[in-house]
């Protein structure tokens, strides 16, 4: 089944902020729900081909996976999965708002169809359900934090 789903929040911090909170692997955790743990495989910064391992859980499945950076730009970072049960894309937007605040997307793509066959109808729903609640984690993360 291919999943398309993208979910968008506004963020009251600059855009800079919002992109460097997203680029930073380190802070995966703190705001994406499934991820139990993130590192970066490659030499920093983070740059067009660095590879980022994650260890996540959805649907009651553990998997670890390698996402690859395809496209990195003032207001949009894309990653696709280079290592994984499946194979996925993510894209994060970024792009000014009103008065410094940013708007913010997730665009996950994939097709898990030999994995989630029996979940299939419910999978887009889980997906969009998941990165809603990661971007209102984002929000709260980066709106408690001081501003610099």
């Amino acid at each position: 089944m291919a999943v398309d789903v993208t979910a968008t929040a506004t963020i009251d911090r600059p855009r800079d902020q919002v992109a460097a909170y997203l680029r930073d692997p380190a802070n995966d955790t703190s705001w994406i729900g499934g991820i139990r743990g993130a590192r970066l495989l490659t030499p920093e910064p983070v740059a067009v081909g660095s590879q980022v391992e994650r260890v996540a859980s959805f649907l009651g499945r553990r998997i670890r996976y390698v996402n690859e950076v395809t496209e990195l730009t003032a207001d949009r970072l894309a990653m696709r999965s280079v290592r994984s049960p499946f194979p996925m894309r993510v894209t994060y937007g970024h792009r000014d708002a009103e008065d410094s605040t940013t708007e913010v997307s997730v665009r996950v793509q994939g097709d898990a169809s030999r994995f989630y066959t029996l979940a299939a109808p419910l999978l887009g729903l889980a997906v969009r359900r998941s990165i809603t609640r990661d971007l209102r984690n984002l929000k709260r993360v980066l709106e408690e934090r001081p501003a610099p």
